[in-house]
């Protein structure tokens, strides 16, 4: 089944023809379900006594799920009927950066709210982009696009934004395939978001 037919089979759900019991099912079937990893970043052993605290990330609404998103074009947003993340983009996200950051091994203590001492910076996190495109020649493309900033804790000073972006090739529609281009978009990307992190934290 093509990914093309499975967004066709979603949408046709919200047709008025649709009972609304035929949704609820839909809605009760079992998804497989995908985890993102924390990266390691290699080569880096400078280690520092700081703090960070890693708040949830902010997304719009499309992106702050556990769905898996797929745009076949620049206005519709539809969703893979028969997979999921283990948790909403935000919060897994979340994880992932503080796993990444922690085992790092550049900062003192990473953690997320209400966990550890008092910080000597906070991370926010803007994720623009966290889903599959469709382009114009029927390909696809997993897109993922974060902006980072590290605040001081005690003046609240913004010490650094950095956006991070990038595109990489989707081979086929298959749930795993479509996960594991996200897990390589995280891979090229958090290399570079790590030690600039660390950088802004001191």
């Amino acid at each position: 089944m093509t990914l093309t037919r499975r967004t066709f089979m979603l949408a046709t759900l919200a047709l008025p023809g649709c009972t609304a019991l035929g949704v609820l099912n839909d809605a009760a079937a079992p998804r497989d379900t995908y985890a993102l990893q924390p990266v390691s970043s290699a080569g880096q052993t400078r280690r520092s006594s700081r703090t960070l605290l890693v708040l949830e990330p902010s997304a719009a609404a499309a992106i702050a799920t556990d769905r898996i998103l797929i745009k076949q074009d620049p206005l519709s947003v539809t969703y893979l009927p028969d997979a999921r993340w283990a948790d909403t983009v935000p919060n897994m996200f979340q994880t992932v950066l503080i796993q990444s950051i922690a085992s790092s091994g550049q900062i003192g203590f990473v953690g997320a709210q209400g966990a550890g001492p008092v910080p000597d910076a906070v991370l926010l996190t803007r994720i623009d982009a966290f889903g599959v495109d469709r382009q114009t020649d029927g390909s696809f493309v997993a897109r993922v696009s974060f902006e980072l900033t590290v605040l001081r804790d005690r003046d609240q000073r913004v010490l650094g934004t950095q956006r991070f972006a990038t595109v990489l090739p989707v081979a086929d529609d298959r749930a795993d395939t479509i996960a594991r281009s996200f897990q390589a978009a995280l891979e090229a990307l958090l290399p570079q978001a790590l030690p600039w992190v660390a950088a802004r934290v001191g």
